[in-house]
């Protein structure tokens, strides 16, 4: 009996999924690639300088390394990528479910993305939302940032420590972080209230931020599902903040400082 066409197609793209590899980049990026033990490694390229650079974590990780001579170094990544002569084939990180990175911590603290499709943007945000204690960043699987060299060089590491899931559907997750006990928060310049006004006597409740691309902003599911739409407090009409600021700010007003 033949497959219907949606079950070879899902097939397909499980298989895709499973053959995708990311090549990292750079100095830091690589070396906390190789340090991490949650993360399949390749293939390291490297020149000799930067394998001197990197020999305690190249021997942590146990890789046999390709050393090229400098002239030749021409890993499959954008030409114009400062490599810093270290490029690392790897798998993408796999953090589980939702669910996985929502339940635990006390208070937890999520971050969604709508639409936030640039890399740098991204990595921003991871690093932001490890040094705030955020559990998860999420995006969705399309429309939003994949796991790239450009993306990891901005994260600084934060990459390999900061879960980053992407789900099928943005409003179903927050449907179901909302089912979980969760407050969601949609980030809109033009809202009533600030973070704080509307988090008052409750920031030991989980909170999830939802912050949309530059521009567009959120869309209109996303605003309807959220509880409810805050804005951060501002000093002045002077424009809108880069997303990954706003996230910064907006994890920080979230959280209980008493």
């Amino acid at each position: 009996m033949k497959k219907p066409k949606w079950v070879v197609q899902k097939e397909q793209a499980k298989k895709a999924d499973a053959a995708q590899t990311v090549w990292l980049f750079g100095l830091h990026a690589v070396r906390d690639a190789l340090l991490n033990p949650r993360r399949e490694k390749l293939h390291l390229m490297v020149t000799l300088n930067a394998q001197n650079k990197l020999a305690e974590a190249i021997e942590q990780a146990g890789i046999t390394p390709e050393v090229i001579d400098p002239r030749k170094f021409k890993p499959p990544i954008d030409p114009g990528s400062v490599h810093q002569g270290a490029a690392l084939e790897v798998k993408p990180l796999d953090w589980g479910s939702l669910a996985d990175v929502a339940i635990g911590a006390d208070a937890p603290r999520l971050i969604l993305l709508d639409r936030v499709t640039d890399p740098h943007n991204v990595g921003a945000i991871l690093r932001s939302a490890e040094v705030l204690g955020a559990s998860a960043v999420i995006g969705t699987r399309h429309h939003a940032a994949p796991e790239t060299g450009a993306l990891a060089k901005t994260a600084s590491g934060a990459l390999e420590r900061q879960p980053y899931v992407r789900v099928r559907n943005l409003a179903d997750a927050i449907v179901e972080l909302q089912g979980m006990g969760y407050t969601v928060l949609g980030l809109d310049g033009e809202a009533d209230q600030t973070i704080e006004a509307t988090l008052h006597g409750q920031k030991d409740r989980p909170v999830a931020l939802v912050l949309g691309a530059e521009g567009p902003g959120l869309r209109q599911k996303t605003r309807e599902t959220c509880d409810a739409l805050v804005k951060i407090d501002a000093a002045g009409g002077f424009g809108s903040l880069n997303v990954s600021n706003a996230a910064a700010i907006a994890l920080y007003a979230s959280k209980d400082h008493e």
